[in-house]
């Protein structure tokens, strides 16, 4: 039987500037705390490189997005700052990486409504190696399948109230859907609205590529995304590989998108802050362009990617 993997956990705490460690192995949480009894809470999950959190800053900014939604009331931004660090810190020294290509750190940091009538919430940082999954599916790809979530892709703005566009507690769904696909054979999901347009996958966002020739014989590559609209969550790690792909010289697009969009591609990614870029080889069965060219379209995505901090 394996030992769970060691995790540091910080508790932000008006009486410990740089947060409040505490022993991830012992209780922590009251029973009656929302996050637990209600799933009412956000969260944000970071991948820390070397020590160092990519794109933190659009996660806590995200973060406070998702808080806005749920008229959550969480700590500012320098308290998350410092949790992170002390968290980081103490795992780093406490576990040190066995080598410099393991040294990567999953950071998650947690915000609940707190206990039944309490006047702030229950806010942690959760800081843990990353799994060996999520770095093979890097290099193997995966298999997934459309889903239908249920909602149509005008529902986010109809009914704001669903929180289709925040981070929240709530994902015993998208856990659902996981465990669906792996009956069926399948890694992942991707998620359709009841109209037939593309969404996001349970934890990533979609991206497809397209590589044509022009009228003058250059080569023209295409990254394009479902429409932020369309009630799915603004993806981080997406944000900035389009900034990059487009300082690159790729073209960008955002949706609307249909299943046949994807099965028509050269190239699909499902893309996270953790898995990072993760190629999708097929659809419900059906093989996405080809594996020599999804190979070198991923090589030049995950360098360019490997350059955001």
């Amino acid at each position: 039987m394996t030992s769970p993997a060691p995790v540091v956990l910080v508790f932000l705490d008006p009486a410990f500037p740089d947060g409040r460690l505490a022993d991830a192995s012992r209780p922590q949480l009251m029973v009656t705390d929302q996050g637990a009894t209600r799933g009412d809470g956000i969260f944000e999950t970071m991948l820390a490189v070397g020590g160092s959190v990519r794109k933190l800053q659009a996660h806590l900014d995200r973060l406070g997005g998702s808080a806005e939604a749920l008229d959550l009331a969480i700590p500012g931004q320098d308290e998350w700052r410092r949790a992170i660090a002390t968290g980081i810190a103490t795992h780093r020294d406490q576990h040190p990486a066995p080598t410099a290509g393991d040294d990567e750190l999953v950071v998650k940091l947690v915000a609940t409504r707190g206990v039944e009538g309490a006047a702030s919430p229950t806010a942690w940082v959760q800081v843990s190696a990353a799994g060996a999954a999520g770095r093979r599916q890097r290099e193997t790809g995966l298999d997934v399948i459309f889903l239908d979530r249920g909602y149509d892709s005008d529902v986010a703005e109809r009914a704001p109230w669903l929180l289709l566009g925040a981070k929240t507690l709530s994902y015993a769904v998208n856990m659902a859907a996981l465990r669906h696909a792996r009956k069926q054979g399948a890694d992942d999901v991707i998620f359709l609205s009841s109209d037939g347009r593309v969404l996001e996958g349970p934890t990533s966002t979609v991206l497809l590529a397209h590589v044509e020739k022009s009228d003058d014989g250059s080569t023209v590559k295409r990254l394009i995304t479902p429409q932020l609209d369309s009630g799915i969550l603004p993806g981080t790690s997406q944000g900035a590989l389009f900034t990059a792909a487009k300082a690159a010289g790729w073209e960008l697009g955002y949706g609307p998108l249909e299943p046949q969009d994807l099965l028509d591609a050269d190239a699909v990614w499902l893309i996270s802050s953790v898995r990072l870029l993760a190629p999708v080889n097929r659809i419900d069965g059906k093989d996405i362009g080809t594996p020599a060219l999804r190979k070198e379209l991923t090589a030049e995505l995950t360098g360019l990617y490997a350059g955001i901090e």
